[in-house]
């Protein structure tokens, strides 16, 4: 009302000339939490006042405003929140809101997206989009369905016909309204307000909306301009010459009604005060890890209401910082319990749910801590709560893999995947293997770089090279000194008709498992004999297409091809000698060119 914000304005106005931005700023919030929106929207103003650049008030006053439901004003704070400070995602929040309140939803919708560009993992934003998305589809489904009525070929006949809504077609707004929608089937929520309009869907549809009376009475009859209606209208309208209307004299207006609670009621409603105030001290005190005292304000709380399970998820909290982790599942497994009799919010359920995740996992039960987490997930989709759920996965993952470990074991799955491969039985010597470093992985096996070697080897005698090349990389990455590998790795890219590729791995064999490595060399030497052979002609077409068609895979080869520079190095060696020449001379150039010949992707003759 008025005279509350004048009362609230006369408040703020006190500390004018004394006060300083935090003290205006800090006093707004408070009035803010304690749902006194016009007090302050009152206090930030004044705020603003003394310092016009700050972002934060600007997003404050907004929210305020929005709470008001003064939404007009609330977009206005959130363009200023949004141009002060381009980077800070609350400021598309606040715009987003104040554009979902004025019913624009595609506005909303493209402010929250702009906010999730800068802070992709903002839930709150997140969340907001998906309802907004929704019910953007829901209203545009809807409002397609009406408007497509329109769109029937006999529609300005039914109207012309039906004595009723006959008139409206020498109302030109009323036809130029009409052709809108049957172009837009959309805007046809634009005009639902006029009472025309409802007369036609009423028609349309074969049922009584409104008698055209009606209609013409809420709306006016604008039948064709003519002295008659003319009449009317002056007749309406007061004329400058008319005198003035005698003052009417004063009504008391009536008190508004109040609403007489019955004694239970206002018993009930007091509880409910005191146990807010207990949980705001509650909260005071966890700020400052007054854990103890945190403790009874949030059990006074309880005993005040019980009806209201955050009380029980915030005392859940204080037990699990104090380490009391059996209590604080406790305490959640209640407010669970509590939360359907109740009708709780699933966002405070899904919390609880996370709060007892993250008390189990504290305890070590790992796989009850996912269990929570999943539970809470299906309450309320939360981006921490999916954080902790992978992260403890992760976590039992690396746990079962320890508890698995056992070296002798890994010794016997070696031995028998060794037989196996000797006796040319490939996939069992995979599964021994494999077996053998699960029970002797990396971090705790300094031998396991031989495990991998030996399994792409039978990878390689199998057929599945890329497979090979996997773990001959990764004995490579565990011992970068070991022949082998870059042996097992060259060998399925050459296999895979990637010469180039192979080249390179055996080059770097040589350079860092030793340079008189007899296999390394021999293996070099066939990967420059068939790269001359495919340069000279000499490989057949099936395995020049075949050579060609996996290196257009390689990234690097498509990176090169796809650059300007290097298109237009490759058309001047074909089309102007003299370019070419001192394209030759650029080191960078020549790589690029190299590395096309050993790919197979030109030819050098």
């Amino acid at each position: 009302s008025g005279w509350r914000r004048e009362k609230c304005r006369s408040v703020a106005l006190e500390w004018k000339g004394m006060a300083t931005v935090d003290d205006l700023k800090g006093k707004g919030n408070a009035a803010f939490t304690s749902g006194r929106f016009d007090e302050a929207i009152d206090f930030f103003t004044q705020a603003i006042d003394i310092d016009p650049k700050n972002h934060v008030l600007f997003s404050n006053r907004s929210a305020a405003q929005a709470s008001c439901k003064r939404f007009k004003e609330a977009l206005d704070d959130a363009k200023s929140t949004v141009e002060l400070k381009p980077e800070w995602p609350k400021g598309y929040s606040r715009l987003g809101a104040a554009h979902v309140g004025l019913g624009d939803l595609e506005a909303a919708v493209e402010s929250y997206k702009t906010g999730l560009k800068i802070d992709p993992d903002n839930a709150q934003m997140t969340d907001a989009l998906k309802d907004v998305e929704k019910e953007q589809s829901k209203r545009e489904g809807g409002v397609e369905g009406m408007g497509s009525l329109f769109n029937s070929p006999d529609v300005w006949a039914k109207i012309a016909n039906n004595p009723q809504t006959s008139s409206y077609l020498a109302q030109p707004d009323f036809v130029q309204m009409l052709r809108n929608v049957q172009n837009d089937p959309k805007s046809v929520s634009n005009y639902l307000q006029d009472p025309r309009m409802m007369q036609v869907f009423g028609v349309l549809l074969g049922v009584n909306v409104m008698s055209g009376d009606q209609a013409a009475s809420a709306f006016g009859d604008n039948k064709a301009d003519g002295p008659s209606n003319e009449k009317s209208r002056s007749a309406q309208q007061p004329s400058s010459s008319d005198p003035p209307p005698a003052a009417e004299p004063d009504v008391p207006k009536p008190e508004e009604e109040t609403v007489q609670l019955t004694e239970e009621e206002l018993k009930a409603k007091k509880a409910k005060e005191k146990a807010q105030a207990e949980k705001e001290a509650g909260n005071a005190c966890y700020k400052k890890k007054e854990f103890e005292k945190a403790l009874e304000h949030y059990t006074k709380a309880m005993e005040h209401d019980a009806d209201d399970i955050s009380y029980m998820t915030n005392r859940a909290a204080v037990y699990f910082e104090m380490g009391r982790f059996e209590d604080c599942v406790k305490d959640c497994d209640e407010a669970v319990d509590n939360a359907l009799r109740v009708r709780a919010d699933y966002k405070m359920v899904s919390r609880a749910w996370t709060r007892k995740g993250n008390a189990l996992r504290k305890m070590g039960k790992l796989e009850d801590a996912i269990s929570a987490y999943k539970k809470a997930l299906t309450e309320h989709r939360n981006a921490d709560t999916l954080k902790k759920l992978n992260e403890t996965e992760k976590e039992l993952k690396e746990h079962k893999e320890e508890e698995y470990v056992d070296l002798a074991k890994c010794s016997e799955e070696r031995e028998k995947g060794n037989q196996y491969f000797k006796e040319s039985k490939f996939p069992e010597a995979v599964k021994c293997y494999t077996e053998a470093l699960k029970r002797g992985p990396a971090k705790v096996n300094e031998e396991a770089y031989k495990l991998y070697s030996n399994r792409s080897a039978c990878y390689t005698k199998l057929g599945a090279w890329p497979e090979a090349v996997k773990d001959a990389e990764l004995c490579i990455e565990q011992n970068p000194k070991f022949a082998k590998g870059y042996s097992r790795k060259a060998t399925a890219q050459f296999f895979m008709k990637e010469y180039d590729k192979a080249m390179e791995t055996y080059k770097l064999g040589l350079e860092e498992a030793g340079e008189d490595n007899e296999e390394l060399k021999s293996g070099l030497q066939r990967c420059i004999q068939k790269i001359n052979m495919g340069n000279s002609g000499l490989l057949t077409e099936e395995e020049q297409k075949e050579r060609q068609a996996r290196a257009m895979q390689d990234p690097e080869i498509q990176g090169i091809l796809s650059d300007p520079v290097m298109r237009q190095v490759l058309q001047d060696f074909q089309e102007n000698p003299k370019a070419a020449q001192d394209h030759m001379k650029s080191p960078e150039v020549m790589a690029k060119i190299q590395k096309l010949v050993n790919a197979g992707i030109i030819q050098v003759r």
